[in-house]
């Protein structure tokens, strides 16, 4: 089941809960205005052009602050729509202009210039698809009129809007006098109970849980089954249009999975029913997922568009700021140039200029998050330049009328050349300072005030000290070569143990030890032994069919001998195998397994010198051996010991050793064996050869 993470409901969500909205009756937009003012509302909508500031030819009337209000504009007591109420605050700005006329002596007092003031005010709103702009015309008596006091406010209802709409206010005066003002506000959707439950359209909404199953994202929708309704995965982008991802029609419950990697943090999700005009509403549950925001640095990536334009691509807007810098091909911190590019804001998507440097791979751009912590690096010259290059940056910087300093750009700071410090550039300061004077170095920036950024090369320098070193390495490899060469003859010389593989049935835990006397006591010989009771982890692992296969392979491919161990049990079986002339093997069956790998080659005339077949006195006797694996030489243990083993070294020229040397060990460890097995089976003993009974015909 998966565990509860992040829950989100199109009824319980993060939008703020509106409680208690007034109810508007009248379907016609009004105005009104607070106690001193009068007000009136043009009739319909005006065209919305701000024209250009102008000059306030005196004291006039200007809005100096926007508020809003939601309300619920309601033909019918169950059937309302969202509606913004504006509220514009107003002032007198400006002073009447003095008469240009000669001062009189004896003036007398004047009576107040004051008077009453008349302002057409525009409330500009917009909220995707709709676009209206109300005008109203405000009067102020004269005795309110004092230059930069509040005089009041006027009230505007209503803009109708959508549910979890996003929408923008402006508002300014005709003619204009001030910049506009403007105000954006997110509207609540049908997840505000006050909302949901005065709009129809909000009845019919699905239900939406988000939550987490281990790495995946789980959207769950919890409707009837007959119900149909759309859902769509978005980019909503600051920068740009949103950027749909993913749509379709569904019905009834559904469980949509998200891998934890497509989360970024401007991922919304929206649905709505499958009816007409039918509310959509949107909510975007990643913004504060830390899962989500690393995803974002991870897809982000900064590009070179061409040789002084970059960008920054990303599917969602970024606040970090970026920065040029000298990458040291050692790997350590790339080193910030302040100068000629000073840390600046990045917006995402959007082309921006390099300073006028000139192009070296070992500048690179850093986006960093804060003033500490680098998210993102590319060094955008790389492709076209190449790698890295030992360069050392020389920064020079202006002291005075006509003099400068020069330091090398290094890990722990700007070394001053020439220097007694220890570091490379230090080391190498007067060989430096003589390329710069004489200018061998590139300059990579430069600025007469400030000074300029120069880039030296350090190869010449590093040739002529790594020369020995290069010169002992060579003599040492040299040495080392000779050497593998003389231990490899060596190792040719040296005579290698044959292959053996044997092959044999499971008739028992007794008799398997049987078989481990066999393999153990032909291990003493000069033979690498291979049996399935030494590699039981192994053939638990591949399956039986597999292991057999492989083995086969690799020992024929080393000029190896397969022994073939017959027991009556094994007699029986392929017996009754060439009767049906059928292999079906199963992977964990060790007889059937072996015999489907062997079998072709006996059948098709391959088996000369590369197998032979064995079984223990008094078990079998050499006619019951099926026909075709008698094409191979067939010996019975212990009594033909010493030829089983002259074959078996036959194949191996250079082995080491003869069959004589061990034999005689090798047939009293086996004949002990048989003596054990024979005394606790019960099985006839040496000498008692066992009736299989009659073989059966083959069709």
């Amino acid at each position: 089941m998966p565990v509860s993470w992040f829950l989100l409901s199109l009824a319980l969500g993060r939008s703020p809960v509106v409680v208690s909205l007034e109810r508007l009756l009248e379907t016609q937009d009004t105005a009104r205005c607070s106690l001193g003012l009068s007000c009136h509302l043009w009739d319909g909508d005006v065209l919305c052009l701000p024209g250009s500031i102008e000059s306030a030819p005196g004291p006039v009337l200007v809005p100096t602050r926007l508020q809003t209000e939601l309300v619920l504009r309601c033909p019918q007591e169950t059937d309302c729509a969202l509606c913004v109420r504006v509220v514009v605050h107003l002032a007198v700005h400006g002073h009447w202009e003095e008469p240009e006329e000669a001062v009189k002596v004896d003036s007398e007092p004047q009576e107040p210039r004051n008077g009453s003031l008349q302002a057409q005010v525009v409330l500009s709103f917009q909220a995707y698809p709709t676009a209206r702009c109300a005008l109203l015309e405000v009067q102020v008596p004269a005795v309110l009129v004092q230059p930069g006091q509040s005089v009041g406010s006027a009230v505007f209802d209503c803009f109708e809007a959508g549910l979890g709409a996003e929408v923008r206010i402006w508002s300014y005066t005709q003619p204009r006098y001030q910049k506009e003002l403007n105000l954006t506000q997110q509207l609540p959707d049908c997840r505000g109970h006050e909302v949901r439950d005065s709009i129809q359209s909000c009845w019919a909404l699905p239900w939406l849980n988000v939550s987490a199953d281990g790495d995946n994202v789980l959207l769950v929708l919890d409707v009837s089954e007959d119900q149909d309704f759309g859902l769509l995965l978005y980019w909503d982008r600051v920068q740009g249009p949103l950027k749909s991802l993913w749509y379709k029609n569904l019905t009834g419950p559904q469980t949509i999975t998200l891998n934890h990697t497509d989360l970024v943090p401007c991922l919304c999700i929206q649905v709505w029913p499958l009816e007409p005009d039918s509310v959509r509403t949107s909510f975007c549950p990643f913004r504060k997922d830390p899962r989500a925001h690393r995803n974002l640095w991870h897809i982000a990536k900064l590009q070179l568009l061409s040789p002084g334009i970059w960008q920054l691509t990303a599917p969602c807007s970024l606040l970090a700021k970026v920065v040029l810098c000298w990458q040291a091909p050692d790997q350590g911190p790339c080193q910030p140039l302040v100068p000629p590019m000073l840390p600046e804001n990045v917006t995402v998507n959007k082309s921006q200029e390099f300073p006028l440097v000139r192009q070296h791979p070992n500048l690179c751009v850093q986006q960093v998050r804060g003033w500490e912590k680098v998210q993102l690096q590319e060094c955008l010259w790389a492709d076209s330049l190449g790698p890295l290059r030992d360069d050392v940056l020389l920064v020079e910087m202006k002291t005075g009328l006509n003099n400068t300093s020069v330091c090398a750009l290094e890990p722990s700071g700007c070394t001053p050349l020439p220097s007694v410090a220890s570091t490379r550039a230090a080391r190498l300061g007067e060989q430096l300072l003589q390329d710069f004077r004489s200018r061998q170095c590139m300059q990579l920036w430069s600025d007469d005030n400030l000074g300029a950024l120069w880039a030296c090369p350090m190869d010449k320098y590093m040739h002529k000290r790594w020369v020995l070193v290069w010169l002992t390495c060579l003599l040492l490899a040299a040495a080392l070569f000779f050497f593998f060469l003389l231990k490899k003859g060596r190792t040719k010389a040296a005579p290698r143990a044959r292959t053996a593989l044997l092959l044999h049935s499971a008739d028992g835990a007794g008799y398997e030890r049987l078989v481990g006397a066999l393999a153990s006591a032909l291990s003493q010989m000069p033979l690498r032994v291979v049996v399935d009771l030494w590699s039981r982890r192994e053939l638990s692992a591949h399956g039986a069919l597999a292991w057999f296969h492989g083995q086969r392979r690799r020992t024929l491919q080393e000029d190896g001998v397969v022994i073939l161990l017959f027991s009556p049990a094994a007699v029986a079986q392929c017996h009754l195998w060439l009767q049906h002339q059928t292999v079906e093997a199963g992977p964990h069956d060790a007889l059937s397994a072996w015999l489907s790998c062997v079998l072709p080659d006996f059948l098709q005339g391959r088996a000369a010198g590369r197998y032979l077949g064995v079984y223990f006195d008094g078990l079998l006797h050499p006619d019951t051996v099926p026909a075709p694996f008698r094409a191979a030489p067939l010996f019975s243990l212990p009594s033909q010991l010493p030829g089983f083993l002259d074959a078996l070294q036959r194949g191996c020229s250079p082995c080491p050793g003869r069959p004589g040397d061990g034999a005689e060990r090798v047939a009293q460890a086996l004949r002990a064996a048989l003596d054990s097995w024979t005394s606790l089976s019960g099985a006839p003993g040496r000498g008692e050869e066992r009736d299989p009974g009659p073989c059966p015909a083959l069709e």
